[in-house]
């Protein structure tokens, strides 16, 4: 039988923020004695030997092994060394479940420890119900969690963090990373046109957009600017026309919303622009729907929906003909859930990640209700609390993307692969 051991390689350092950047893991497997430099090479010879199940045909355990969650990875390397190979690496797990066209939903969660203000990214896999980490950010400066900004793309299956601050001194960044899934590291990319924290994002057309925010000495931003992921390069649009940072952002309609919301001591009606990437241009937001926006907001079936930061207060969706807020049908936010938030969405289930990670699942339903002779569209919910383990009750979310996999299988292949990003 083949020995392997553990060597670890530090790869050469790079000044954080170098776009040519790239995190490898600290630890590397290293086959003694063997000839095979691929590590495609070596799981293809493994795969020649022992069964992986006794009993069972190579692809029918490998099926099998590859709906294993991640968080039981670490147990099930020591079977044998062909379920290590496996198992041993995510690139080449996530690279299998891809040809086996295997589809999972999993919600990725910024998170802070309350007491230590240290950052950190935990998954949980909504099929199996477990919890994993992914490696730490490259952030060597303590910094305030929520001056980040997060964003997804719909198909290349990567993540985004924008922006954000050094805590001790008050001062943005315009520092911009990338996760990739399917390799499980974390990158540097080119940096924004202008630090900002506190700041609006979103994707409209695989593009992704950031506006507004904090500059240096918390002074607002009228600017904005967008990125091109292919290439990794900004360009600015056009400025809002009034300076302010962002509480909450939306992409409705093929539009993006940005809202300031409710400030002390509630003088003032909250601010909101409304930017439409066809024309390059900003307009003020409607009335109804800057003063309604009292929380987290997440689009579904089309429509926007918020989740109220005031005390239990039921899910409430827009209706843009009448410019007004109504409730929806169905109990309030559980009590488990306590402030603050982290929300999003995918397809019509809503997530809402609270203090010590801590999830409700809301699942949407669309209901028809008759006003006069006229039916109107109405929405229902019902929740599903998800309890978090213990070893994550110091945690605090920021902000959350879900990702969910699906491969269209035909006849045995891989008819086209898409990974869905609700964000």
């Amino acid at each position: 039988m083949q020995r392997v051991r553990f060597s670890s390689q530090q790869g050469p350092v790079h000044k954080l923020g170098d776009p040519q950047m790239t995190l490898s893991p600290k630890f590397r497997l290293a086959a003694v004695q063997s000839d095979l430099t691929n590590p495609s090479l070596e799981l293809d010879c493994s795969l020649r030997e022992e069964p992986l199940i006794p009993g069972l045909p190579d692809d029918v355990a490998l099926n099998c092994l590859l709906r294993l969650p991640v968080q039981s990875h670490s147990f099930c390397r020591a079977v044998c060394k062909r379920w290590h190979v496996l198992l041993g690496n995510k690139e080449r797990f996530f690279t299998n479940r891809k040809q086996f066209g295997l589809k999972d939903p999993w919600l990725f969660v910024f998170a802070y420890h309350k007491c230590t203000g240290k950052i950190q990214w935990q998954v949980l896999d909504l099929t199996h119900f477990s919890w994993h980490s992914i490696p730490s950010m490259p952030c060597k400066d303590k910094v305030c969690p929520h001056g980040f900004r997060c964003v997804s793309m719909p198909h290349d299956g990567t993540l985004y963090v924008c922006g954000g601050m050094v805590s001790d001194v008050d001062c943005p960044l315009d520092l911009v990373l990338k996760y990739e899934m399917t390799r499980n590291r974390w990158t540097v990319m080119n940096r924004m046109i202008g630090a900002r924290s506190f700041f609006a994002t979103g994707v409209i057309d695989g593009i992704i957009y950031v506006a507004g925010g904090n500059s240096n000495d918390l002074y607002e931003l009228d600017s904005a600017e967008v990125m091109n992921p292919i290439n990794g390069s900004w360009r600015a649009i056009a400025n809002m026309g009034t300076k302010m940072a962002s509480y909450d952002a939306a992409v409705l309609n093929g539009k993006l919303l940005v809202t300031e919301g409710w400030l002390w001591p509630f003088y003032v009606s909250p601010r909101g622009q409304v930017y439409d990437p066809r024309t390059n241009s900003w307009e003020n937001m409607a009335v109804g729907l800057r003063e309604g926006w009292t929380g987290s907001s997440v689009v579904v079936y089309g429509h926007l929906f918020v989740v109220s930061e005031l005390e239990r207060m039921k899910l409430k969706v827009y209706d843009a003909e009448t410019d007004l807020w109504e409730a929806i049908d169905g109990p309030p936010l559980p009590e488990q859930i306590c402030k603050p938030f982290a929300v999003n969405a995918c397809h019509s289930q809503i997530y809402v990640v609270g203090r010590n990670l801590q999830v409700a699942v809301g699942y949407i339903a669309k209901l028809n209700r008759k006003e006069g002779h006229k039916e109107k569209l109405n929405f229902g919910v019902q929740w599903h609390v998800i309890d978090a383990p213990k070893s994550l009750s110091d945690l605090t979310p920021s902000s959350s993307q879900v990702y969910y996999h699906l491969y269209i299988m035909r006849k045995g292949h891989v008819w086209s692969s898409l990974l869905f990003t609700c964000s």
